[in-house]
């Protein structure tokens, strides 16, 4: 059975937004680790490397904010899933990093014109 035409819109409106968050995220100085990286407990859009600090991205890409900001898309539940996973990303890479940061990317399209982007830093 295949997907709804909203479900392929808002795939391709999140691959879109997470291709404008590495874009910046880079441009910033930080390094792409993975992206789009599953497991059993969910998956984390960006693995990113901010000198010695892995950083777990969450990326929010709206065309509007009709139903809400990107931010209040991550509230106390998703924090605690986003750091499970990060755990369990080092565990399967091999990795120990001596500190864990969540960070969000909202990305909010305009109607014309580049989209407004934003990175948050530490929101859990």
């Amino acid at each position: 059975m295949g997907q709804s035409s909203i479900g392929v819109h808002n795939q391709a409106l999140g691959r879109y937004g997470e291709r404008v968050a590495v874009r910046r995220l880079v441009a910033d100085g930080l390094h792409l680790l993975d992206r789009n990286w599953r497991c059993d407990l969910g998956e984390l859009d960006l693995v990113m490397r901010e000198g010695r600090v892995l950083v777990a991205v969450e990326v929010k890409t709206r065309t509007s904010t009709l139903s809400g900001l990107p931010h209040e898309a991550v509230d106390e539940v998703k924090l605690a899933r986003l750091r499970q996973l990060a755990a369990r990303w080092q565990e399967e890479r091999g990795v120990t990093a001596p500190e864990v940061r969540i960070d969000l990317v909202a990305v909010l399209l305009a109607r014309k014109g580049a989209p407004t982007i934003e990175h948050v830093r530490g929101i859990g």
